[in-house]
């Protein structure tokens, strides 16, 4: 075999395995979203009371995001596919019993099993990638497609769970996340590199409780805002301890030989503000999901079908905006590029706030400019953010880059949901949420 050959072989590899490592990091953030539109008929089906609605549409997220920096030091420790193919494993049973659930307590279990199953996938897919392209331009390549994954899979998710509650049943959405893990971790051996555990680095279970406690205590207590007011012991308490022991873990991380999060690792300013730029766009997406949904079915009166067609626009120009982003980065660098896509992402928001959430006004003109606007620029932030957030991180720390990217990604939509709420109605969050991520457009280029 010549040296062209092989390298054009090399290449064919490094697609496909980009494909599957992009596949199960998109179908993770798809099985986030698969409950937002049929959440209301499981409620009725299972007789929910708002509460458990609540908490049955964060179990997910709760896990996810509470387990993420240990599901990156996992990886770092033992290696990214060994640490892929322990969380598929998990992800697969608790998708596997999600649509059998016979009442809300399996349910719930379920989906927090689920959760805690991708908060290993997501690190350790960051880290295989890193293996994948070890080259820093084509590990750069690959996080600027890389960054869109997520919100590509957040409107599937939304999309598809309309369809197929719609037409069949809630449960049959929950075969995707089952068929992509199975199908992963039969490719996996035969596509992905078995990467380099980190020897001699200890796993530091003191910061994983107090991290693990610390958000998903602080979580849960924002996610609550919405039945009950902050003065509330059901808010305060949560909330309180929740970020007392966060306090203890920094506290903590400063003082251990091998923490779980080096402090020094989020004192760069570029990473910060790709972070945050992550995190607003993050919640601009959900935001705009949320409240469009429940004003489509609820002012309107659309069906769940016609409420998942509305969106059809906003996965085309989601598309387009990604494959867009890779060149666009290469030629203008991945600060302009994340500063233009949330100008464009707040131009969106802007836009829907003040017309796309009248009852009144027609869909291609009141909602479609934002639907379009949005998706371009968030993908395109995304795109952007996660090259920077990633630059210059080595090897052993890739699984760490994974967890704090895919944290920001959970917690900045459940932070600023939390905020948005008390601001009264929906205008006025959606305004808010654009406002913001102008404001950070603005931080970001003026880092340049």
């Amino acid at each position: 075999m010549t040296a062209m050959s092989a390298g054009r072989v090399a290449t064919v590899h490094q697609r496909c395995a980009f494909v599957l490592l992009g596949g199960v990091q998109t179908t993770l953030i798809f099985t986030l979203a698969a409950l937002a539109i049929p959440l209301p008929r499981i409620g009725r089906e299972f007789d929910l009371a708002r509460t458990d609605l609540i908490l049955l549409s964060a179990a997910y997220g709760l896990t996810f995001a509470g387990l993420l920096l240990f599901g990156g030091r996992l990886a770092d420790r033992y290696g990214g596919r060994r640490a892929l193919t322990a969380g598929l494993v998990l992800f697969a049973a608790a998708s596997a019993v999600v649509p059998l659930a016979p009442g809300i307590g399996i349910l719930l279990l379920a989906r927090f099993a689920q959760g805690a199953g991708a908060a290993l996938i997501a690190p350790a897919a960051m880290a295989v990638l890193h293996a994948v392209f070890p080259s820093p331009p084509a590990y750069g390549r690959a996080m600027a497609t890389w960054g869109g994954l997520s919100v590509l899979g957040a409107t599937a998710g939304n999309l598809l769970s309309g369809v197929i509650s719609a037409l069949l049943s809630w449960r049959w959405t929950f075969a995707v996340p089952l068929v992509v893990a199975l199908a992963a971790l039969v490719l996996t051996p035969r596509l992905l590199p078995d990467t380099a555990p980190s020897r001699g680095r200890t796993l530091d279970l003191t910061g994983a409780l107090l991290s693990t406690a610390g958000i998903t205590l602080a979580s849960y207590g924002l996610i609550v805002t919405d039945t009950r007011p902050w003065s509330s012991v059901g808010v305060l308490v949560p909330l309180l301890c929740g970020a007392a022991l966060l306090a203890a873990f920094w506290y903590a991380e400063r003082r251990a030989r091998d923490p779980l999060l080096p402090p020094g690792f989020l004192l760069d300013r570029r990473r910060v503000l790709a972070l945050a730029a992550i995190a607003l766009s993050a919640c601009g997406t959900a935001m705009a999901f949320v409240v469009l949904s429940l004003q489509l079915q609820q002012a309107r009166d659309w069906s769940q079908l016609q409420t998942s067609a509305a969106f059809v626009p906003f996965a085309v120009a989601l598309i387009a905006s990604g494959r867009a982003a890779g060149p666009l980065i290469g030629r203008y660098g991945a600060r302009t590029v994340t500063a233009a896509g949330l100008a464009t992402g707040a131009a969106g928001l802007a836009l829907l706030a003040l017309t796309g959430i009248d009852a009144h006004s027609s869909y291609g003109y009141g909602l479609l400019p934002g639907l379009v606007l949005l998706p371009a620029g968030t993908a395109a932030s995304f795109a952007g953010a996660a090259v920077l957030a990633t630059e210059g991180v080595p090897q052993r720390q890739t699984g760490l880059a994974g967890g704090v990217l895919n944290t920001a990604m959970e917690l900045g939509p459940t932070l600023l949901f939390a905020i948005l709420l008390t601001l009264g109605s929906d205008a006025s969050s959606l305004a808010a949420t654009g406002a913001a991520l102008a404001a950070v457009a603005l931080l970001n280029h003026r880092t340049k």
